[in-house]
């Protein structure tokens, strides 16, 4: 029974934004970047366990040219930042980026002049996937959301006010002067 089944007279309406997004969500093709033990994590998510080629992303592309996901597993060093950002570069939009594992995201117990305290200095991150390293199970996880993050995603003029308001959401959460912040009484009184 296929959806043909369930649709009157065979006609399906939806709009281009949804069409495009789910073109973009359904055929990622990634740009592995295994910098360390995460590696052997990510590698494992194409093997017949995991089948990353259900979601769409079997061929993993060696060029830049022909990626549109990167997924950074492991520290980077100092050294490694500039190709990094240079393959980053040369990817085609759009494009996202997944941080994996504690040393991608935050330098892990790296903590010294050789690794990049995160690899957000260097490109922006989509999706940040925590743990060292983190279980295959856990990266198909990520990548699920961030298939949710581009079904939702605007198009055109409709992208630049969603990320304005994305932005203004943000600064609204965090508070940056002492007057934004609650008053001493009624944050006692909330909790």
């Amino acid at each position: 029974m296929g959806i043909e089944e369930k649709l009157p007279s065979g006609v399906l309406l939806t709009s281009v934004e949804k069409l495009v997004n789910w073109t973009r969500k359904s055929s990622f093709w990634p740009a592995t970047f295994g910098l360390a033990c995460c590696a052997m994590e990510l590698i494992s998510i194409g093997g017949p366990r995991h089948d990353l080629a259900r979601f769409g992303m079997e061929r993993a592309s060696a060029t830049p040219r022909q990626a549109d996901l990167m997924i950074v597993a492991g520290r980077v060093s100092q050294k490694m930042a500039p190709v990094l950002r240079q393959i980053y570069d040369q990817m085609g939009e759009p494009k996202w980026v997944i941080s994996m594992g504690v040393c991608a995201s935050s330098g892990g117990m790296f903590n010294n002049y050789a690794i990049v305290q995160g690899v957000d200095h260097i490109v922006p991150v989509d999706i940040y996937l925590p743990g060292c390293p983190p279980r295959p199970e856990m990266l198909l996880d990520s990548i699920l959301k961030l298939h949710d993050k581009i079904q939702n995603m605007k198009l055109g003029a409709n992208r630049e006010k969603q990320i304005t308001e994305l932005e203004q959401a943000r600064l609204r959460r965090l508070p940056l002067l002492p007057s934004l912040q609650a008053p001493a009484g009624r944050a006692e009184a909330e909790q």
